[in-house]
């Protein structure tokens, strides 16, 4: 079995990555900027990632922050990945990353060609939004009487466990380059999902949607992030809901 490094492995996703790689047999150290023995914040680098990848054959690179960074993350991570002789470099990006130009999808795009062009052997995976972002959106929107959508868009929601199972097989084969993109089962409106939440968690909230603004709210209501021919995923957002109450009983 490899030594397998996750970064983010701390995180919604890196943590199951971690579980079933290890679940599998593998050694598997998990680097985040507080836990420890592998305390190490990627933005700086330094000796803790040298020691951190010493004697690492794969990484799986989970670590990701929307507030910025990211590039200047992996740039420290390929450089000191190469100087470790590390094999392989699994990256989790975006479904749509080259077609919506958002923020943070730009970045993610970025960080793509970083891994793409960092000389070691590479794997890049894209995924649509997990559920738990959506959890997290309509929570937050919820907040206030009326729930306010972006009129006309539409998500395919994945769930994290499927995306973390598909990772965790990539990482212990081969670098396969750019594989097919993972998307949720079912391409919904916001408005259906947040109907769902709210019937979930027993709120009641006036629905609005609204019309936005920009090439970034033009491409998401375009789909540029949804990839209905690659609708693998199982997990639908009900099933999510209702597995999320019952952990919570």
């Amino acid at each position: 079995m490899t030594t397998i490094l996750v970064t983010g492995g701390t995180g919604t996703l890196g943590r199951l990555v971690t579980e079933r790689l290890r679940a599998d047999g593998h050694e598997v150290r998990v680097l985040s900027r507080r836990a420890q023995p592998y305390a190490v914040d990627l933005r700086e680098g330094g000796p803790g990632l040298d020691t951190a990848l010493a004697g690492v054959d794969t990484v799986v690179h989970c670590a990701t922050t929307p507030r910025g960074g990211d590039e200047q993350a992996v740039t420290q991570l390929i450089e000191a990945a190469r100087g470790a002789g590390v094999r392989h470099l699994v990256y989790i990006s975006i479904v749509g990353v080259d077609r919506v130009p958002f923020g943070y999808y730009k970045t993610k795009l970025a960080v793509e060609k970083l891994v793409v062009d960092s000389g070691l052997g590479w794997t890049v995976l894209r995924a649509t939004q997990f559920h738990d972002l959506l959890l997290q959106l309509f929570e937050g929107l919820a907040r206030v009487p009326v729930l306010v959508l972006p009129a006309g868009v539409r998500d395919q929601p994945v769930e994290v466990a499927e995306v973390a199972d598909r990772l965790a097989e990539l990482a212990a084969g081969a670098p396969a380059g750019r594989v097919e993109d993972m998307a949720g089962p079912e391409v919904r409106t916001l408005e259906s999902l947040a109907r769902a939440y709210l019937k979930a968690s027993g709120k009641r909230r006036r629905v609005v949607n609204v019309p936005l603004f920009g090439a970034a709210y033009r491409g998401f209501r375009a789909g540029g992030h949804l990839a209905p021919e690659r609708a693998v995923g199982k997990g639908t957002f009900e099933a999510y809901l209702a597995a999320r109450a019952r952990k919570s009983r």
